[in-house]
């Protein structure tokens, strides 16, 4: 059998539907973020504009630094999973600084955000007897894996809906564990969870509540510990899962939550047992990035400001993005040829990178640039970039939006 034809045959056809995947070949520059070399076609230097290092910090002189300091004092690598090759104490200072951060006992920290919400649904849906797990109809492709993993029993519910949330729980019988699993801030529509009334209906029929806080963490809160620390509600959720590869700049993820909880999770998680640990030094980073925006606000309010200004200026020009209040905004395009050649022509003749993104990332038809302003990016980047698009919104005879 000819295999590799059945692999081209479905390669083609993403291809001829405008969803192939291309990689923009990229190098940044630290210091000089968001600027980036370009490797591939197009412009030699770059704007970045679609990063999930939504501060910079992944540049921050005190992150580097840190990392610097960590290769020096523990070298390059954990040496093999925590059980097998020891819990090296940077990887323990960061535990710390997670749990503090999120006002829980316990952390534990994963590879990923991806592999620590797989692990975790995985293991409590898996080895609570009777479980039944409540999935927000938008959740991540990592929370949907660990809950198909898990095996537990799985009822979606409308997408931030309580009162849809509220029927689903009623009809489950009251003695069977329950674990209702969402997210703080969405990352394709930017939008905002109503987490207050989902955590009132959890309590009410004496659910677990478990939250992803990925794109939240480091943006909002006094602290940088989320929207749940921004609306006071930390202490009321079971378990707060987060990543340090967007806000804080490096690489990892983590749950927060009891000491039982936490510890239940590492002695069972095969995600957890199984993987060789962070780096000490990625630890000793990402320490470093929560420490400071723990007590610095500058970087969160620049952002803000620079997000409102691209808002406005997309308003000017009616350029249709989707309202929400977080710090994402999609520019809606609805269809994938155009949303490519789009994001081609801005990086080949205006120096811009903003990836499109197409299905299954998003539904057919909803197909958008996903733009995330920094606190780096300054109004002269932002009126190239509003201009670029403007100019783009004409040449490919795309729908403004109504006022």
């Amino acid at each position: 059998m000819d295999y590799d034809s059945l692999f081209r045959k479905q390669i083609d056809t993403l291809k001829s539907e405008g969803n192939y995947r291309i990689f923009a070949e990229l190098e940044r520059r630290c210091g000089q973020f968001p600027r980036a070399a370009n490797h591939g076609t197009g412009a030699p230097e770059i704007t970045v504009w679609c990063s999930n290092d939504y501060l910079g910090m992944g540049q921050h002189p005190a992150v580097t630094g840190a990392m610097k300091d960590g290769i020096d004092r523990c070298g390059a690598g954990a040496g093999g999973t925590r059980n097998i090759s020891g819990t090296n104490i940077l990887h323990r200072e960061l535990e710390e600084e997670l749990a503090d951060l999120h006002g829980k006992e316990a952390a534990l920290l994963f590879t990923s955000g991806y592999v620590s919400n797989w692990a975790a649904l995985s293991t409590l849906g898996a080895r609570l007897p009777g479980a039944v797990i409540l999935s927000d109809a938008f959740n991540h492709a990592s929370m949907i894996e660990g809950i198909r993993h898990s095996r537990a029993d799985k009822v979606i519910w409308r997408h931030n809906d309580p009162e849809d949330l509220d029927r689903k729980l009623a009809a489950i019988p009251a003695e069977r564990p329950k674990i209702v699993a969402f997210e703080s801030v969405y990352s394709m529509d930017g939008d905002i969870a109503p987490i207050r009334e989902i955590v009132e209906v959890a309590e009410k029929h004496g659910a677990m509540t478990y939250l992803d806080e990925v794109h939240g963490v480091g943006l909002y809160g006094p602290r940088g510990g989320g929207v749940a620390e921004q609306e006071g509600l930390m202490d009321r959720i079971t378990l707060i899962e987060g990543t340090l590869g967007k806000a804080f700049g490096v690489v990892g993820g983590y749950i927060t939550g009891s000491e039982p909880l936490v510890d239940f999770v590492r002695s069972f998680a095969s995600g957890f047992i199984f993987t060789t640990a962070l780096p000490p030094a990625v630890a000793a980073a990402a320490t470093a990035s929560i420490r400071h925006l723990k007590t610095s606000d500058a970087e969160r309010m620049l952002q803000r400001r620079q997000v409102a200004k691209v808002r406005a200026k997309l308003d000017a020009l009616g350029i249709p993005h989707l309202p929400n209040p977080s710090h994402i905004i999609p520019v809606m395009i609805g269809d994938p040829v155009k949303c490519r050649q789009i994001s081609d022509i801005l990086m080949d003749s205006y120096g811009i990178y903003v990836q499109p993104i197409n299905y299954p990332t998003v539904p057919k038809g909803t197909e958008r640039l996903r733009i995330t302003p920094s606190p780096l990016h300054t109004d002269a980047d932002i009126d190239h970039m509003v201009g670029a698009l403007g100019a783009l919104w004409k040449q490919c005879a795309l729908a403004h939006a109504v006022a």
